[in-house]
C-alpha cells in the first residue's frame, strides 16, 4: 500500500498531459493537485516520493504557466525545486518518477518561457548540460527550450547553437517539432548570416536517414 499513491500519481500525471493537450487546463490541475496532495501527506520520507512529489509540481506548474496563472506556477515551481534538492544528480533505474535536480531546472526554462519571461528562463537553464540528462530525449529537449528562450530574446546565434545541440541529440526533435522547425526557418530568412544558421538549416532541411 505504501506505493499506491506513487501509482496514482503517475496515473493522474498521465492522463492530466492528455487533458493539457485537449485545453482542459482547469481538470488537469485539479487531477494533479488532488495526486500531488495524496503523496505530500506520506511525509516525503523517501527520495521514491519526493521525486513524485517534484514531478507532480513541475507538471502543475507548467500546467499553470500555460494558463497563464503566473504565481500559482512560480510557487509551484520553486516548491518543486526544494523538494528535489536532495535527490541525486541521476536517478536510479527503474525509478518511477526518475527526476533530477537538472531536471526540475530544465522545466523551469519551459515554465519562464510559457509565461513570457525570457530572460529568467535563460537564468534558470544557463548550468544545465546535456551530460546531466540520461535520455538524448532529454538532451534534445534541454536545446530546444534554450533554444525557444534565445529566441525570444532576440539572439540568433545562441538559438542556432542551442538547436544544433539539440539535432546532435535527436534529429526528430527538431525535425518533426512544427514550433521548433518554424524557428529554424525563420532563423534561415531572418538572419542567414548569423553563425550555426547555415549548418542547422542544411541538417533540418536534409532527408532523414
Amino acid at each position: 500500500m505504501s506505493g499506491s499513491p506513487l501509482a496514482a500519481g503517475a496515473a493522474s500525471r498521465e492522463l492530466a498531459i492528455v487533458l493539457r493537450h485537449q485545453d482542459r487546463g482547469e481538470e488537469a490541475q485539479a487531477l494533479m493537485e488532488s495526486a500531488a496532495a495524496r503523496v505530500e501527506v506520506t511525509g516525503l520520507r523517501t527520495d521514491a516520493a519526493s521525486s513524485a512529489y517534484a514531478q507532480m509540481l513541475c507538471t502543475l506548474a507548467y500546467t499553470a504557466a500555460r494558463g497563464g496563472r503566473r504565481a500559482e506556477a512560480l510557487a509551484m515551481a520553486e516548491e518543486a525545486r526544494r523538494a528535489a534538492r536532495r535527490l541525486p544528480l541521476q536517478a536510479p533505474a527503474g525509478r518511477l518518477f526518475p527526476i533530477s535536480p537538472a531536471a526540475v531546472d530544465l522545466y523551469a526554462v519551459g515554465i519562464h518561457w510559457a509565461l513570457g519571461d525570457a530572460g529568467a528562463a535563460l537564468e534558470s537553464g544557463r548550468n544545465l548540460r546535456p551530460e546531466y540528462f540520461p535520455t538524448a530525449e532529454r538532451k534534445a529537449r534541454l536545446g530546444t527550450d534554450m533554444a525557444r528562450a534565445w529566441w525570444a530574446w532576440g539572439r540568433p546565434e545562441q538559438t542556432a547553437r542551442a538547436l544544433l545541440d539539440a539535432h546532435r541529440a535527436s534529429p526528430g526533435e527538431v525535425r518533426d517539432r512544427p514550433a521548433i522547425r518554424s524557428i529554424v526557418t525563420e532563423l534561415a530568412q531572418r538572419h542567414p548570416r548569423a553563425v550555426g544558421v547555415r549548418e542547422l538549416h542544411a541538417a533540418v532541411s536534409a532527408p532523414a536517414s
